[in-house]
C-alpha cells in the first residue's frame, strides 16, 4: 500500500516547499487551530530574522547547527538540541551550516496559511 497524505498522516515528500527568505524554505506539516508543526530548511549562512509572535514555539534541530538568539542571548545548537520560545520573545537563528529545524507552534500560525 502506497503512503499518501491525509489530515492524519502526512507524507512530507508529497508537500511543496514554500520560499520564506533567501536560503530559507518551509513545509507546513500537521496542524489544526491549536497546534502546528513546520519543517524549515536553511542553506549555510541563511538567517531566520529576529521576530516575535504571540505563539509558544519549540524548535528541534533536525540537522546542521545554528546560532539561536532569544531576547539577545545567543546559544550554539546542533543536531538533537532544541529551544523553547515563550510568547512575544524576540528570537531568530543563523544557520552555521546547511540544516533544518522542526518548529511546533501553539496555537497554530494561521498567518502561515494565507
Amino acid at each position: 500500500m502506497e503512503f499518501q497524505s491525509s489530515q492524519e498522516y502526512i507524507a512530507a515528500d508529497q508537500l511543496q516547499w514554500e520560499s520564506v527568505d533567501a536560503g530559507v524554505k518551509r513545509k507546513i506539516l500537521g496542524y489544526d487551530d491549536q497546534m502546528m508543526m513546520v519543517c524549515v530548511s536553511f542553506a549555510k549562512g541563511a538567517i531566520g530574522v529576529l521576530h516575535h509572535h504571540i505563539h509558544r514555539q519549540v524548535s528541534y534541530v533536525e540537522s546542521g547547527s545554528f546560532e539561536v538568539t532569544i531576547d539577545g542571548k545567543k546559544m550554539l545548537l546542533k543536531k538533537g538540541d532544541c529551544f523553547f520560545v515563550a510568547p512575544n520573545r524576540v528570537h531568530g537563528v543563523v544557520a552555521l551550516e546547511e540544516g533544518s529545524l522542526i518548529d511546533v507552534f501553539a496555537p497554530a500560525r494561521l498567518d502561515f496559511l494565507s
